[in-house]
C-alpha cells in the first residue's frame, strides 16, 4: 500500500478519505467498518483496519454524534470519589464501559442538587448515550430531560420503579437484618447507630433491624437508637460517648463502617474491650473495616457487581434501540453478606 498524500498544509491527511484511498475502498465502506463491521466482507474489513493502523487514524466520534444525535459517551454521576464505596463502583463502571468501547464522563455531585442538575444539563447537551446515576437526591426533572434528548438512565444504589428506567441496588433491608440477627445471638442490650432516615439506604437498614427484632420477639423500645447527621468516624465516636453516659450495650450495629470505626475508638477510650465487653458490626466492608484497630465484622456490599450490572443494563437498552428491539426496564437487587471478623465473632 502507498502512503497517503500530504495535505496542502504539509501535514498528513488522516481523514476517512485517506483511509479509503489507502485501503482502495469507498468512504462508506470505511464508515461501515467502524460502525457496522458485521456487514463488511472480512477481507475488505481487514484492508480497512490495516489502513487505519498504518495511518494511526482516530475516528471523529464528536462529528458523528452531531450527525446522529448520539455519542459513545456514558455519564457517571456519583456523590463523591473519596468514599471507597463510590470509588469501587466508579472503577467497575469505567472498566466495563471501556470493554464495550465507551468512554466515561465522571461527574462528582457532592450530593449537591444544584451541582447534580448542572451535570445532568451538561450530559444532555453532549448527547451522552446514557447515564449511570449514583445519587441520594436525584432531580427527576433533570433525569427526564436526559431521557427526552435520547439518553438512557440506570440508577445505582437506589430502589426505584421501573417507570424511572433500569436500576440496580443492594438489598439493605436484608443487610440490616443479617447484622442485627448476628448481634442478637450474643444477648444483652443492643444499640443501633444510624444516619438520617431520610436517606433511603439508612431507612432500609433500619427496616431490616426492626424485622430481625420482630422475628426474635425483641421489644424495639429496649434497643438504644442513635441517629447522626453525617455518617463519619467522629460522629460514631461522639454517638458512643453519649450512649455510654446512659447505658452500656452488649452489642452495637453501625449502619456504615465509618461509624463503626468511631464507635470502636470511643469504646477503647472508655476502657472497654471489643468484642469482650461490647461487640460491634459495621456495614459496607470497606478497606478500613479490616484495617480498623479491631478488624470489623461488616455487611459486605457487592460494589463491583453493582457497577458492572449497571453498565450491562445500560448497554442492553442501547443495543435494543440500535437493533430496533424492545427493552424492558429492570429493577435488580443484589444480596449483601455478613463477613465475620474480630469485632463480633460467631
Amino acid at each position: 500500500m502507498a502512503r497517503s498524500r500530504e495535505s496542502r498544509r504539509g501535514r498528513p491527511d488522516l481523514g476517512v478519505a485517506a483511509v479509503a484511498r489507502l485501503a482502495g475502498v469507498s468512504t462508506a465502506t470505511v464508515s461501515n467498518t467502524l460502525n457496522r463491521p458485521e456487514i463488511v466482507a472480512p477481507a475488505t474489513r481487514d484492508r480497512v483496519m490495516a489502513a487505519i493502523e498504518e495511518l494511526d487514524f482516530v475516528p471523529n466520534r464528536a462529528a458523528g454524534a452531531l450527525r446522529t444525535g448520539s455519542n459513545r459517551l456514558i455519564g457517571l454521576v456519583v456523590p463523591d470519589i473519596v468514599n471507597p464505596f463510590y470509588a469501587e463502583i466508579t472503577d467497575a463502571v469505567c472498566a466495563a464501559s471501556s470493554r464495550a468501547g465507551y468512554a466515561v464522563s465522571l461527574c462528582v455531585s457532592g450530593d449537591d442538587p444544584d451541582r447534580e442538575r448542572n451535570h445532568f444539563a451538561a450530559l444532555a447537551e453532549l448527547r451522552a448515550a446514557g447515564a449511570i446515576v449514583v445519587t441520594l437526591s436525584a432531580d427527576h426533572q433533570r433525569l427526564e430531560r436526559l431521557r427526552l434528548v435520547g439518553s438512557h438512565l440506570v440508577l445505582v444504589d437506589r430502589r426505584a420503579s421501573v417507570s424511572e428506567g433500569c436500576s440496580v441496588a443492594i438489598d439493605d433491608v436484608l443487610g440490616g437484618r443479617l447484622a442485627t440477627e448476628h448481634l442478637l445471638r450474643l444477648g444483652g442490650p443492643l444499640a443501633v447507630v444510624n444516619g438520617d432516615l431520610g436517606i433511603p439506604q439508612c431507612a432500609e437498614r433500619d427496616e431490616g433491624v426492626r424485622e430481625a427484632l420482630a422475628a426474635h420477639e425483641v421489644d424495639p423500645e429496649s434497643v438504644i437508637m442513635r441517629h447522626v447527621s453525617e455518617m463519619t468516624i467522629d460522629n460514631g465516636q461522639q454517638a458512643i460517648e453519649e450512649i455510654l453516659e446512659a447505658d452500656r450495650p452488649r452489642a452495637i450495629f453501625c449502619t456504615n463502617d465509618q461509624l463503626a470505626v468511631g464507635v470502636v475508638r470511643g469504646l477503647s477510650a472508655a476502657g472497654l474491650s471489643v468484642p469482650d465487653d461490647v461487640a460491634v458490626v459495621g456495614y459496607g466492608d470497606l478497606p478500613l473495616a479490616w484495617e480498623s484497630l479491631v478488624p470489623l465484622t461488616s455487611v459486605k456490599q457487592p460494589k463491583n457487581e453493582l457497577g458492572e450490572l449497571a453498565v450491562s443494563l445500560l448497554l442492553d437498552e442501547l443495543d435494543a434501540e440500535t437493533g430496533g428491539t424492545e427493552h424492558t426496564h429492570q429493577a435488580r437487587r443484589l444480596s449483601p453478606e455478613l463477613v465475620i471478623r474480630e469485632s463480633a465473632p460467631s
